[in-house]
């Protein structure tokens, strides 16, 4: 048997090549971001988008070309591609589409800890959700006959412990990755969502849920192909019933071995029958999910009497601990966790300048996400906004905007590079649109590297997912085309005077300004002269046999 030890990121990537996914694109973000380094590493073709709508909507075109494609984010990226999520809803595809959302209870790397199984509701899209590494393979199958057979984009919920952590994988039969060569065919009706045409699309996509229900209730519980059921019961005493999901099953199944337990994998839409009559044949039933009450709440509304967890449980992660204590129904106050060592901006990380000169002159730092983020933390404190990605434009010029001038004129927006090419551009199209009266500074951190989630390429390095040369965007270029008067490029690392100077300069006159801090992050300095050499000499490369093919070359 072909038996590997893979994370659930590495096994979703193993059954994407295996299941022929033809384009594999997100937006790195842990913890979903080694899923489609794997694929690439495997030979899958994977790509980085410049933000996760831009991904899904990529994704979307390939499965109406009749492809089957891969896109992933993690969670709170699904905000990010939710206008075109809901509207695929309606118009469906012709493919597959396997949207991966990579949920962070407990908030290891994240601003909020969202439960994106209220997404598939909201959307009206089915999910599915794996427990461990194996299912993390199996299910992502399952995903894509349920994505064809019903021509539906379908949610694939996974959290940071299942994406990371390693368990014994044993793939079944390997699917053939022959598939019909992609082809477009025209159907306005169903792909352009107009009025006229999206109100018959809504009910369309409500039968099709309703289908789904049905199987749900029924298919939903047997093994293809040798993989796994999406829903299963383990019989156990009829004392305690168990309804659990995702990772939440294996603590379960730990913490009480004796009950009964209904496994659900298709979490939306949820087999409510299958789960009354599962409760029917006990004398108690839990529900043990992580995060929100998304399950108990249905089941309670669907009149089927099942106990909820205490609301203290629906904060971070479930462990066995935490799930013997809500089946024992105790609210006492939890032992806290031990304290763990509080990250910190590397010791040769290239903005400490920067942070030190914002420290010094008490400036007014509204920031954004990625590692420069650190910069909240002691010794500088030296940032008083972070609330998404590419935010800290739109804030600072709102702060502009109404402070008075003295405070307003402390107003610095801090951004990182691939958080800028994210989302930050857009917030400069409105400070050079809606400029305030005392202008304002953006300081763009260009490290040349998406560094927080281990050092993914991004469009502005000039390198695709593979290291691999590509067109590279310039930062400061788009500053001066979009109309922003002072743009500046400078080490900060290198000449900390020269960095202050110019800040307080920039911060007293009322202009607006674009300062790019640029030098590589220090981890990915090595790699990143490695990477450009090699493209250097592709370049070099590709100029000799285009002089040789110019005509005439060979009589000079």
């Amino acid at each position: 048997m072909d038996r590997q030890l893979l994370s659930g990121d590495e096994a979703v990537a193993l059954a994407a090549l295996r299941a022929g996914i033809a384009l594999g694109t997100g937006y790195p973000g842990t913890p979903s971001t080694e899923i489609l380094e794997a694929f690439d590493v495997l030979g899958g073709r994977a790509q980085w988008a410049p933000n996760e709508k831009v991904a899904l909507e990529v994704g979307l075109g390939a499965a109406f070309g009749g492809a089957r494609a891969l896109v992933t984010m993690k969670h709170v990226g699904l905000n990010v591609a939710a206008d075109p999520l809901f509207t695929a809803a309606y118009t469906g595809v012709t493919g597959a589409l396997i949207v991966v959302t990579a949920d962070d209870p407990g908030m290891a790397s994240s601003q909020n800890e969202q439960d994106n199984r209220r997404y598939a509701v909201a959307a009206g899209l089915p999910m599915v959700e794996p427990s461990d590494s194996q299912e993390a393979y199996d299910f992502l199958f399952r995903a894509i006959e349920i994505s064809e057979r019903w021509g539906i984009p379908v949610l694939y919920r996974m959290t940071t412990r299942v994406c990371h952590s390693k368990s014994i994988v044993t793939p079944g039969p390997v699917v053939s990755t022959s598939r019909p060569t992609p082809h477009f065919e025209h159907d306005i009706n169903a792909r352009v969502m107009i009025p006229a045409n999206a109100r018959p699309a809504h009910r369309r996509l409500r039968a099709k849920l309703a289908e789904i229900a049905a199987w749900g209730e029924g298919d939903a519980w047997n093994s293809v192909a040798g993989r796994a059921p999406l829903n299963r019961v383990e019989p156990g005493g009829t004392a305690l019933g168990i309804v659990t999901d995702g990772v939440a099953y294996l603590h379960a199944a730990e913490a009480a071995p004796e009950a009964s337990i209904l496994k659900i994998g298709l979490v939306n839409p949820l087999p409510v029958e299958r789960v009354r009559a599962f409760a029917a044949g006990v004398a108690r039933t839990v529900v043990v999910e992580e995060g929100d009450p998304v399950i108990a709440d249905t089941l309670l509304a669907a009149g089927i009497a099942v106990e909820a967890k205490a609301e203290m449980y629906r904060f971070g992660e479930l462990d066995v601990t935490r799930v013997r204590r809500i089946l024992a129904r105790d609210v006492s106050p939890e032992t806290p966790p031990a304290r763990g060592k509080p990250p910190e901006l590397c010791p040769a990380c290239p903005y400490h300048a920067v942070y030190a000169t914002l420290k010094k002159h008490d400036c007014i730092a509204a920031g954004d996400i990625g590692c420069y983020t650190l910069g909240v933390l002691p010794p500088y404190g030296a940032m008083d906004t972070c609330v998404a990605m590419g935010a800290s434009i739109g804030v600072g010029l709102g702060l502009r905007h109404v402070l008075p001038e003295g405070e307003a004129r402390r107003v610095v927006s801090i951004i990182g590079d691939s958080t800028f090419v994210h989302s930050g551009i857009s917030g400069l199209v409105e400070m050079a649109y809606n400029p305030p009266p005392t202008g304002h500074v953006v300081i763009v951190l260009d490290n040349g590297t998406t560094a927080m989630t281990g050092q993914q390429e991004h469009p502005g390095t000039g390198r695709t997912l593979d290291h691999g040369p590509t067109n590279k965007l310039s930062i400061e270029g788009i500053a001066e085309a979009i109309g922003i008067p002072s743009v500046t490029v400078i080490d900060a690392y290198a000449e900390p005077e020269e960095f202050e100077r110019l800040l307080l300069e920039r911060l007293a006159v009322p202009e607006l300004s674009v300062i790019v801090a640029r030098r590589p992050c220090i981890l990915a300095a090595a790699d990143i002269r490695r990477w450009e050499q090699g493209a250097a000499e592709i370049r070099a490369q590709i100029a000799a046999q285009a002089a040789v093919c110019e005509p005439g070359a060979g009589d000079r």
